[in-house]
């Protein structure tokens, strides 16, 4: 069973926003920071947002500071990603991690941070 799934991904135009969601079923990452990841074809893995397990602090990176928010539901066990004023470039398979240390007290943006992850979903914009 795959540890995370996320949904949501589709095909919108620029300028559009779309909200991903990453849930984890039967199992819970209350305790583990949580991020969202994406790659397009032909590049690597890179960070797109993160937040800490409690919640009281997340990490942008600088392509989509002011654009994308996230979030996480302690009740539904859930995390969105909130995707605002899409670009071409934005277009990438979207994957939520889970970072391998809990507690941890920092934001990882290194893929290999992060010990558990969904299938992705695909995120698709045309200009």
């Amino acid at each position: 069973q795959v540890p995370l799934v996320e949904s949501g991904g589709g095909l919108v135009q620029a300028g559009d926003s779309l909200r991903l969601s990453c849930t984890a079923p039967g199992r819970t990452f209350s305790t583990r920071n949580m991020a969202w990841f994406r790659q397009a074809p032909g590049k690597e893995r890179e960070f797109v947002a993160g937040i800490l397990w409690s919640g009281l602090s997340t990490r942008f990176a600088d392509s989509v500071q002011g654009r994308f928010s996230i979030s996480r539901d302690g009740f539904t066990n859930t995390v969105h990603l909130q995707m605002g004023s899409l670009k071409p470039e934005d277009a990438a398979v979207y994957y939520c991690g889970a970072d391998q240390t809990p507690y941890s007290n920092v934001v990882q943006t290194s893929f290999w941070e992060y010990a558990y992850w969904g299938q992705g979903t695909l995120v698709t914009v045309s200009s």
